[in-house]
């Protein structure tokens, strides 16, 4: 599965806000990141740079859906990327980031 520095970095927020909403502890988000570390060296997540031209994809997408959808600039980089990277599938919580996928036709899970 491919992870962008994009998304790690997404990865890494999320878990922290868990601690700041208190919604987990310091010591559930540190073991969480070191499960995470397990998976990148055990090679089911690898770290892919993102795209040079990430951008003017993503900015082609926000003419063509951003008024009609509302997605947001990370939505759109994160599908740009992996359209750019030939992800089979794309994973999503976010109900406006898996719309925008499957419209720019990614199978979303």
């Amino acid at each position: 599965m491919i992870l962008t520095p994009l998304t790690e970095l997404e990865l890494a927020n999320a878990l922290e806000l868990r601690v700041f909403r208190k919604e987990a502890s310091s010591v559930e988000i540190r073991a969480a990141r070191a499960e995470m570390q397990k998976h990148i060296q055990g090679g089911f997540f690898s770290i892919v740079a993102m795209p040079v031209t990430v951008h003017e994809l993503a900015q082609r997408i926000a003419f063509r859906q951003t008024a009609a959808t509302g997605v947001r600039t990370l939505d759109i980089l994160h599908v740009s990327s992996a359209l750019l990277l030939g992800a089979e599938r794309f994973w999503t919580f976010d109900a406006r980031q898996a719309r925008l996928a499957e419209d720019e036709g990614l199978q979303v899970r």
